[in-house]
């Protein structure tokens, strides 16, 4: 029985895990990579573009099929209106439904209701300049636009580190402007 509590213990921190990069010493991160998807109404958007005025974004990869991304991201959707009012965060959600399902994205988003930025990255262009292997997998990225923070995987609480963390941005924005 020990046997198999430590293999699922050893299982849980391969799938589920955070990094927080350090940026402070001249921008260890990375930006977000330039590649073309399309928005629910079809517009184009280049990923390299995503800025939000010296705000934290908040990048969520997602699947219609995958039960815990839509848990993570109902559970950020509880509190989001006030962290975004206290931080100006962005949260872009980044669909990796391929061609055959991108369909279903847009009546799950409405069904949810969830207030976000939604990409379609149907080809899995995006999903693959990032190095996502497993959906979720949550990004931040600082006011400068570098990423910070990368975490796969979901269970209730991990949003709490997710907020924590933009807030530890904001607060070093803030900081900075003053």
């Amino acid at each position: 029985m020990k046997k198999i509590s430590l293999l699922f213990a050893l299982a849980l921190g391969v799938i589920g895990g955070s990094s927080f990069i350090n940026t402070d010493d001249g921008g260890l991160g990375k930006t977000m990579p330039s590649v073309m998807l399309e928005n629910l109404e079809g517009d184009q958007i280049n990923s390299a573009d995503l800025e939000n005025g010296g705000n934290p974004i908040i990048v969520s990869f997602w699947a219609t099929w995958c039960k815990p991304c839509r848990l993570e991201l109902n559970t950020i959707m509880d509190d989001f209106e006030e962290l975004q009012d206290s931080t100006g965060v962005k949260l872009v959600a980044v669909s990796i439904d391929d061609e055959r399902n991108k369909s279903k994205v847009k009546p799950v988003v409405e069904a949810e209701s969830w207030d976000y930025e939604i990409w379609l990255d149907s080809n899995s262009d995006l999903k693959r300049a990032m190095g996502v292997n497993y959906p979720p997998q949550t990004f931040v990225l600082n006011g400068e636009g570098k990423i910070v923070y990368s975490h796969v995987g979901f269970v209730p609480g991990d949003e709490e580190d997710l907020f924590d963390i933009v807030k530890e941005l904001h607060e070093k924005q803030t900081q900075a402007v003053e």
